[in-house]
């Protein structure tokens, strides 16, 4: 039988025509230059007023405390979300269901209704007392001396926050073989060790990624905060259109700034995901030459890029 290319002459080739992209491309390009026109002709986006405004006092306050509470209630999520994700992933059933528990009710009812809940605390329990249950109490203090907008705003955003990341790093942890661990511990190694040295390099690279989206969006749910009078940015360009009626120039100068930090973060992101890659990489490779020496000869190779397969390794009793 005559094979189907025989007698072909791909001399005069050309390339296949894809109309449709051609027109994808003449209709996005219309509504670009439309969207250019809006911006360059429309009086009422105020670009005056949001110049004017971009690097105010009162602007770069709100910049500076939305920065704040962003670090701040990432910090206390990652380290509560660490700790829930362990018990998720422990052996014992209280501490499984307690973590289980904890990540259903924060996952299942939205920040702004967290926020509004804690602010209001003092109507549920109006005094904060730590004793003896159903006995004396030693210390006791009012709800709302403690309980400040600060203090809720970082409550709220911080322990919303812990289920998600639990649930990360949860996965994180889980998508490293068990196979792995085994071979840690064949050779000696501590559970922690083992922890340090061979899971986590591995599970970072899954942890990061998603971390990331989580840091952008904190960033960008602080902005619910202005509905306990916190003086972040959103709440403080509310205030300043509140007193002068320039409402879109000044949610403009919010949406530039929300940008600013976002764009930052993207960028943050993509360097620590491309640097964590190459010390992973370097790490667990390392890790393989360890398990050799400790363990004997090694009969297989070892994976060049971290794969999650266990090593084979022939123990040497001589």
């Amino acid at each position: 039988m005559t094979s189907p290319s025989v007698g072909l002459d791909v001399a005069n080739s050309v390339r296949r025509k894809h109309p449709w992209r051609l027109v994808a491309v003449l209709v996005i390009a219309v509504l670009l230059a439309q969207l250019v026109q809006l911006f360059v002709t429309n009086e009422r986006f105020g670009w005056g007023t949001v110049a004017k405004y971009l690097f105010s006092i009162d602007v770069m306050r709100g910049l500076g405390m939305t920065i704040v509470l962003t670090i701040i209630g990432m910090i206390l999520g990652i380290v509560l979300g660490v700790v829930l994700a362990i018990c998720r992933i422990s052996k014992n059933p209280v501490l499984q269901g307690t973590a289980s528990a904890y990540i259903w009710f924060f996952r299942g009812t939205p920040l702004l209704v967290q926020l509004i809940f804690f602010y209001n605390l003092s109507a549920l329990v109006p005094q904060l007392s730590l004793g003896i249950p159903f006995g004396p109490a030693f210390i006791s203090v009012g709800t709302n001396t403690v309980i400040t907008p600060m203090l809720v705003a970082i409550l709220g955003l911080g322990l919303h926050e812990a289920a998600y990341m639990a649930e990360i790093i949860r996965g994180g942890l889980l998508s490293v073989d068990p196979g792995q661990r085994e071979a840690g511990a064949s050779v000696g190694m501590s559970n922690a060790r083992i922890m340090r040295r061979i899971v986590l390099p591995q599970a970072m690279r899954f942890i990061i990624p998603p971390t990331g989206n989580q840091v952008i969006s904190m960033a960008k749910a602080t902005s619910l905060v202005s509905v306990i009078a916190m003086s972040d940015l959103f709440y403080t360009v509310q205030a300043i259109y509140n007193r002068n009626f320039q409402t879109i120039p000044l949610l403009l100068v919010a949406v530039i700034w929300y940008l600013i930090i976002t764009t930052l973060l993207n960028i943050g992101q993509s360097f620590i995901e491309k640097r964590f890659s190459r010390s992973a990489k370097q790490e667990t490779n390392g890790m393989w030459d360890f398990l050799v020496r400790r363990g004997g000869r090694r009969t297989a190779s070892a994976p060049v890029t971290g794969s999650v397969a266990a090593p084979v390794i022939e123990r040497s009793d001589a």
